[in-house]
């Protein structure tokens, strides 16, 4: 293939003509898909490499949680060492690192090319709510994260503080690695669940009256998603998660109850769908 049909399959310009609507051919958009996702993957190889190149800084940030804990378990006479297993753990290890970090640093990336594909084919009602999303949605992901890697080194402590006296506790650096990955992804995805809750209101499907009538149960169930959630078993960590939760839901349901005032102005207020449900009439 010549460097100008390189260049063609990665522009994934149509053949056909465009419709005024903006309306392509099937064939056009397989062929747009194709080179979103080829330049996509092009994106992320190269931050692979760039990864790899600050792999000892990666490899630091990754192992600071543990080392935090593995300072305080020292002082209170608990040993614990992490290890890398079998001739080619080191190697998995980096490349698992390397690529997780590439995967986060080119997301900017690869998620505008999901959202310029998709965002063609919405109405602009629906256009208005992913916007909104897609501004709110980053953030709050990214402060559940930092949230989670800051509450970490805390649950690795109470986790290996179970390991009986005059043991070596060993951590597998691999399995440590997942499990770190799996917990700042719990805390992320937890803060935006209320984001969905105003996205559901916003789309007529809850209302603010029936949230706060429900307030007692939300109360219970971020609790008990909390200390399910947490990797320790302390308290603190199981706050530290419900408290922002809370925090956030007690903010979707102001919102939520500011919408339903403004829509009642127009007689289509979600309470007063809730109300002439109930309504004998």
């Amino acid at each position: 293939m010549s460097f100008v049909g390189v260049v063609d399959v990665l522009r994934g310009k149509p053949r056909n003509p465009v419709g005024p609507d903006g309306r392509m051919a099937l064939a056009d958009h397989f062929r747009e898909l194709r080179a979103r996702l080829i330049r996509s993957a092009l994106v992320l190889v190269v931050s692979f490499l760039v990864a790899i190149f600050f792999y000892d800084q990666l490899l630091e940030l990754v192992r600071d949680p543990y080392t935090q804990a593995q300072t305080k378990l020292l002082k209170e006479g608990t040993q614990s060492q992490i290890v890398v297993r079998d001739a080619t753990g080191g190697l998995l290890l980096q490349m698992k690192l390397c690529g997780v970090a590439a995967l986060i640093v080119s997301a900017p990336y690869w998620l505008y090319e999901i959202w310029a594909f998709i965002v063609p084919g919405l109405h602009p009602k629906e256009k208005k709510y992913t916007r909104m999303f897609a501004c709110v949605a980053g953030p709050l992901f990214l402060g559940g994260v930092a949230l989670g890697y800051y509450i970490l080194p805390k649950g690795l402590e109470v986790l290996i503080s179970f390991v009986p006296d005059d043991t070596l506790n060993l951590v597998d650096f691999t399995t440590y690695f997942s499990f770190l990955m799996r917990m700042l992804l719990i805390f992320g995805i937890a803060m935006e669940i209320p984001l969905f809750v105003v996205l559901l209101n916003l789309a007529g499907v809850v209302s603010g009256k029936q949230l706060g009538k429900s307030r007692p149960w939300i109360v219970i169930g971020t609790m008990v998603f909390a200390a399910v959630a947490t990797p320790s078993t302390d308290p603190f960590s199981m706050l530290m998660l419900a408290i922002p939760m809370l925090i956030l839901f007690a903010l979707s349901e102001v919102i939520a109850r500011t919408v339903d005032r403004v829509r009642g102005r127009g007689n289509n207020s979600t309470d007063q769908w809730a109300d002439d449900e109930v309504s004998p009439l």
